[in-house]
């Protein structure tokens, strides 16, 4: 979360390649495996997407022609670009299994504020949160709640395109919804990652 600027050893600002890139590649690499395995044994198979309420501070969407410019970086809307892009990305998915008749879902969804060492880029947030986050912070048990609650509870079966927080459905961002800003999304991804 938020670190100085950097690139991946793909050349890819490091927060969009891994927080959202990384997902979109893995997805696509398992989905043909997933389709087929839905449809073999008739049952539901769900992606889940961990998103952020960070996603909120992406209040002019992606970036797409800045990616990589180093000179307009802004650690933290470039972090919320990315939680933007989860969700995005799951709202995507959906809109295509709809399309395609598959029994597959995918959601997203904010875990909470979590005591982790996201912050470590920042000593003085890190130390306040630490200092007064044990009496707000989530337990990682805790914070982990709702990723097991959508990826595994028969309460989310069938449900798909929508983004959860303290284990029941929220409201994203407008952004978030936007399907075609979703769309754009899906073909600059498969651009980066070359599918």
């Amino acid at each position: 979360m938020a670190p100085p600027f950097t690139l991946s050893k793909d050349k890819i600002e490091l927060q969009f390649a891994t927080n959202h890139l990384g997902h979109f590649l893995l997805t696509n690499l398992l989905l043909e495996t997933m389709k087929t395995t839905s449809r073999e044994h008739k049952k539901e198979r769900r992606i889940v997407n961990v998103s952020s309420i960070g996603h909120y501070m992406a209040n002019k969407g992606i970036y797409f022609d800045k990616i990589n410019d180093e000179s307009s970086y802004n650690p933290l809307y470039t972090y919320g670009q990315s939680k933007l892009a989860n969700i995005l990305h799951a709202n995507e998915l959906t809109r295509q299994f709809k399309e395609e008749r598959v029994e597959l879902t995918a959601n997203s969804l904010h875990p909470g504020a979590i005591a982790t060492s996201l912050l470590r880029h920042h000593s003085f947030l890190e130390g306040v949160m630490n200092w007064v986050g044990k009496y707000f912070l989530k337990t990682i048990p805790q914070g982990a709640a709702t990723t097991c609650y959508v990826a595994l509870h028969p309460q989310v079966k069938g449900v798909s395109g929508e983004y959860f927080s303290d284990s029941n459905i929220a409201k994203p961002s407008s952004l978030a919804k936007d399907s075609d800003l979703a769309k754009k999304l899906w073909d600059f991804s498969l651009s980066m990652v070359a599918l």
